[in-house]
């Protein structure tokens, strides 16, 4: 039986010019626990990668923080010399302490230093999409932005994304540069950023969702989509993307996984079609805090 690829869940251009099929891979997940120090099992982690690749996923999501120093050396590991169409997004403002801690720091410099580190060990000439972690509240906005456009004038980047932002922090950001990606936290079970999707899609940003699967909260046994997933013949998992996928056009969902199989899965969400009677079930299957 031949395995669904990701282009079946159709294609975004990422600033107008970038193509990627729409269904991308996340690789928080391929860190230890609390997303610090190293995989388990460093040749799977790598076996992973080369598998999503091999099912057409050319969209790869990281950040210097996975890890961190973790992340971004298994993808060079497992896919530099990149095929033309492989699209690196990688993200810098966050620095680590331990497990589970995050402290945003959007010092100019700061994220020009791991910009340039990025670009090293990633063995990248230029950061296809580069994104704003976070937006440190100690500095000015504009002055993180700008460094972001300056790097992206000197050719060291090529898009410039954000995460965790509202609407007025999106055109705040517009106003100094162009804004390719919003990457927040939206999944079926958490539609909060309901109004920061509606605004990308109205712009043509690309809308990235973090935690797509709720951290596995949606597939769980006798979770609130394992009815229609049994009808269907589909996982809870595929469903919840599938979902993500035809909620807008902009969506690309990044599942991330530790296991090939469950990529294989994640990536066969692209071949399910729902009916809009479909989508309106599993859309009052769960509640949203939103």
């Amino acid at each position: 039986m031949t395995a669904v690829r990701a282009d079946a869940s159709g294609q975004f251009m990422i600033g107008d010019v970038l193509p990627v099929n729409r269904l991308g891979y996340g690789t928080m997940q391929l860190t230890g626990p609390g997303v610090w120090g190293p995989p388990s099992d460093p040749d799977h982690a790598l076996r992973v990668l080369r598998r999503a690749a091999e099912l057409g996923v050319n969209l790869f999501d990281t950040a210097d923080s996975y890890g961190p120093l973790v992340a971004e050396p298994l993808l060079r590991r497992a896919l530099a010399p990149y095929a033309d169409d492989i699209v690196i997004a990688t993200k810098a403002g966050f620095t680590r302490q331990g497990p589970h801690k995050w402290t945003a720091l959007g010092k100019p410099a700061y994220l020009r230093q791991q910009c340039e580190m990025s670009l090293r060990i990633l063995a990248l000439d230029r950061i296809p999409l580069f994104q704003l972690h976070r937006i440190d509240t100690e500095v000015p906005l504009e002055d993180q932005i700008g460094e972001l456009k300056t790097l992206q004038d000197e050719g060291k980047i090529a898009h410039i994304g954000l995460s965790e932002v509202s609407v007025d922090q999106i055109e705040q950001a517009r106003a100094i540069a162009p804004i390719a990606s919003v990457q927040n936290l939206y999944n079926l079970a958490d539609r909060s950023a309901e109004n920061v999707l509606d605004h990308c899609e109205a712009h043509g940003i690309a809308f990235i969702p973090w935690f797509p699967l709720a951290t596995g909260g949606l597939a769980k046994p006798g979770g609130p989509l394992e009815s229609v997933a049994s009808r269907l013949s589909a996982t809870p998992s595929q469903l919840a993307l599938a979902w993500l996928l035809h909620r807008s056009p902009v969506m690309l969902p990044i599942p991330g996984t530790s296991s090939v199989e469950h990529l294989e899965q994640n990536v066969a969400a692209a071949g399910l079609h729902l009916t809009d009677e479909d989508v309106a079930e599993l859309t009052s299957a769960v509640t949203s805090p939103s």
